[in-house]
């Protein structure tokens, strides 16, 4: 089973062929990661095109489309969307939307212990945030409430973040300099589609997939013309 996936989200630009059996369990990855501002449109082509050359994988042998589906900047949710919509449709490839700001969290999985939570949180530029939190259950991340854009301010007095474990995002590196004591901030970390990858497995063993037509980027913000990251 082989997953193709895109992220292109946020500042950083990055492609990722995942390999599996038929379990949830990811057999080989290859990735290709840059941080790249306002180079998206250039390096995601040939990124695609390195990880299938990695993995000895043609267009034909893909049985998902997996992409970073947002919140993020606008023109890096377009050329995510675009380019696997446009691969799926070429090769009646089913697609699997994923949460970008779910792709950030899930690199906290391991540093978390059951029922503990992490907040990741993106620049939304204008000085805003979005962000969501999730809890670790089961071994998986779970997301509480709704995934949102607030201002920093009401991110930081949320119950939410009073009571996590982990933060993780350019957000928070952004607009706060003093993380409260009792959070743990992770660093440096942007979305990736090695995680797009990881989440989309699952999703892809149960059938949860849409068409080419139905892969549409998640937005929150009401007025998404406004200033893009990427």
């Amino acid at each position: 089973m082989n997953i193709l996936a895109i992220e292109t989200a946020s500042e950083a630009c990055s492609a990722a062929l995942l390999q599996s059996d038929n379990s949830n369990n990811a057999r080989d990855i290859a990735v290709r990661f840059q941080h790249a501002p306002r180079e998206h449109t250039k390096l995601i082509l040939p990124m695609l095109d390195e990880v299938l050359e990695e993995t000895n994988c043609s267009l034909k042998e893909v049985d998902a489309i997996a992409f970073g589906r947002g919140p993020g900047a606008f023109t890096g949710l377009r050329i995510a969307s675009g380019i696997a919509q446009g691969i799926a449709l070429a090769g009646d490839i089913p697609v699997i939307p994923v949460s970008t700001l779910e792709s950030l969290a899930q690199t906290t999985l391991n540093n978390l212990e059951e029922g503990q939570t992490v907040i990741a949180a993106l620049d939304a530029r204008m000085n805003e945030v979005y962000w969501g939190e999730f809890v670790r259950q089961q071994g998986l991340l779970v997301l509480i409430g709704k995934e949102q854009v607030t201002s920093p301010q009401q991110l930081v007095d949320s119950k939410s973040t009073q009571q996590a474990s982990l933060v993780i995002g350019n957000g928070w590196e952004v607009y706060f300099s003093d993380i409260p004591k009792n959070i743990t901030l992770i660093s440096g970390a942007f979305p990736s589609a090695e995680q797009v990858a990881e989440l989309a497995l699952p999703q892809l063993n149960k059938g949860n997939f849409v068409s080419p037509e139905q892969a549409q980027p998640r937005y929150i913000r009401n007025n998404v013309a406004k200033k893009s990251s990427v």
